[in-house]
């Protein structure tokens, strides 16, 4: 097999710059720029919408291959709106979300935050997503099935008042410890506190309810009740709050970006996507389920698919950070061994049948076999680009051959040279040739060999391809040697 021989460090080092030295990523790399909030004119400028998400059972993760969740789902479309790219940040911890906005190191806080007075005089609240409750998160009695529903509320909390001198687990910053020393003095008497990590997500604190590792916390209703209805050990019926209004912050030095989120959150309630959307993460129970039993649900085995150890293998031999691998892989067939196009092409790595045979391959539905042979054509492509210094460049431009064939490519590279563009580097100077050769002017063009190519799909390919393994660095660790990445 050849060898690309290129340390995935220093690739991905690179995608924090571009082919030319004035690029938004190299800007935003700027310590001042970073601290300041940003108008949304510096925002449209940058290309890029800073937001800041919790990793989470229903704000962001990864299922299946598939990055999802409440949150992530309504910030894309956000950005979307916008006319600008999504930059995640994910919150190492949640209890520090709203100095890291205050910092301006982000400019949304897209997260469920419950509108508080005291919050309210550090950051700048949109309208609300939705209205909930804070609801008490218990167990039930062991035995709560062989017992009568009376016998069951014997044994639960059903009042605040009951939790005078008992002790409820809580992030230090979170509402829900607010509401606490609040509902302390409405009822005159004292619930003990014991705080927890700030990087505990309040999904991960209910499993802990679940796990008889904490005895009671406090969640939102609609959180609360999406886990009980997956660990009918819990009861969730005890409100202990009015309710609330959830939803994003951004910076009161932000009044346009504010302007802006409202106005698209008023279209969207206007649109049934929105409520369906948020029935998905809060209301699907059996979906919820389905997630949380998989081993292919980023918080549980941080797996993504049933090839991941065959993944690795073929990385390590490529050296490629298997991440990037597995992207690739997912966005030919989904990690579905069985799959079969249209056109004819099939297995993990969606082979050609010609392909398959020039390479040797017996049967393409054997995801060993194909990822093997698909990984070995992909360096084939690769080292046709030799030419091409920056070598995250040379994958973009083998990953485009992959999709629509090495002479289309190279057609593109000769179409950015005759218009005074750089051949070499794929970001904004031949993926803009790839597009244009779907236009009689161009693929028409005297230098270009190969005639017509439906340019749309080898751009979208390739920005895909890496948009998805910029989630998976997010969830997953490398575990090729030598390929680990800090600091991206």
């Amino acid at each position: 097999m050849l060898s690309l021989r290129f340390p995935c460090l220093i690739i991905l080092m690179l995608l924090l710059c571009s082919c030319h030295p004035g690029s938004d990523s190299s800007r935003n790399s700027d310590p001042d720029t970073a601290r300041a909030s940003r108008s949304l004119d510096a925002i449209r400028a940058s290309g890029k919408l800073r937001a800041l998400i919790a990793y989470s059972a229903t704000s962001y993760f990864l299922y299946r291959g598939q990055p999802m969740g409440y949150e992530y789902e309504l910030v894309q479309r956000l950005a979307e709106n916008l006319g600008v790219e999504l930059d995640l940040r994910i919150a190492a911890d949640l209890d520090e979300m709203l100095e890291i906005l205050e910092r301006g190191e982000v400019d949304l806080v897209a997260h469920g935050l419950a509108i508080t007075q005291e919050r309210k005089k550090k950051v700048a609240f949109a309208d609300y997503l939705y209205l909930t409750k804070q609801v008490l998160v218990q167990r039930k009695p062991e035995n709560w099935r062989s017992l009568t529903r009376d016998q069951t509320l014997e044994r639960l909390v059903l009042d605040p008042v009951e939790l005078i001198g008992d002790t409820v687990s809580l992030r230090k910053n979170s509402s829900y410890l607010e509401r606490v020393n609040n509902l302390s003095h409405e009822i005159g008497g004292t619930i003990v506190v014991d705080t927890l990590e700030g990087s505990v997500a309040t999904d991960e604190i209910i499993r802990m309810v679940v796990n008889r590792d904490i005895k009671y916390t406090i969640a939102d209703q609609n959180l609360a009740r999406i886990n009980a209805s997956h660990y009918p050990i819990l009861d969730v019926s005890v409100p202990v709050s009015f309710s609330q209004r959830i939803a994003w912050a951004v910076s009161r030095n932000s009044p346009d970006l504010l302007k802006a989120i409202n106005h698209w959150l008023a279209q969207e309630k206007k649109q049934t996507d929105y409520y369906v959307i948020f029935n998905k993460y809060f209301k699907n129970r059996r979906n919820f389920s389905r997630r949380v039993n998989s081993p292919f649900y980023s918080l549980n085995e941080g797996q993504i698919s049933p090839f991941d150890h065959l993944i690795k293998q073929e990385a390590r031999q490529m050296g490629w950070d298997w991440r990037l691998l597995a992207s690739v892989v997912y966005q030919e067939s989904r990690f579905d061994a069985e799959a079969t196009s249209w056109t004819g092409a099939a297995g993990l790595m969606q082979l050609m049948p010609e392909t398959a045979e020039e390479l040797g391959v017996a049967d393409l539905t054997d995801a060993a076999q194909n990822l093997e042979a698909g990984t070995r054509y992909l360096e084939t492509l690769y080292g046709r680009f030799r030419t091409v210094p920056d070598s995250l460049q040379r994958i973009k431009f083998a990953l485009a051959s992959y999709n629509c064939g090495y002479q289309h490519v190279e057609d593109a590279r000769k179409l950015a040279e005759v218009k005074g563009l750089d051949k070499d580097c794929w970001d904004r100077n031949v993926d803009r040739m790839i597009l244009a050769l779907s236009a009689p002017d161009n693929y028409l063009h005297e230098v270009v060999d190969y005639g017509y190519v439906r340019g749309e799909e080898p751009y979208q390919y390739v920005k895909q391809v890496f948009d998805r393994f910029t989630h998976y660095r997010s969830f997953l660790q490398d575990e090729v040697p030598g390929t680990t990445l800090t600091g991206i």
